[in-house]
């Protein structure tokens, strides 16, 4: 909230979108600075977690997997290959 706080003070008036990590509290402070901002958790920590989670020896293909979701253009394609 400080370091929101801090930009805010400084001239920055309206924030589009914010990328960051999982650190607690991020998204609720954000949201308390910049409610029309849309928050977005950085694609390598999710892969990281996710890594962190799986068997080795399946790390690839569910890294591939999804890779391929992510890599669709809408919601809906996005979806589809996950159900697939």
């Amino acid at each position: 909230t400080d370091m929101l706080q801090n930009m805010k003070s400084r001239g920055l008036k309206q924030v589009e979108l914010f990328l960051s990590d999982g650190v607690v509290g991020m998204k609720t402070a954000l949201a308390r600075t910049y409610p029309k901002a849309h928050f977005q958790r950085c694609l390598v920590h999710v892969m990281r977690n996710i890594c962190a989670k799986v068997r080795v020896d399946d790390r690839a293909k569910i890294m591939n997997e999804f890779k391929q979701v992510h890599q669709q253009t809408n919601k809906e394609e996005a979806t589809a290959v996950l159900h697939a």
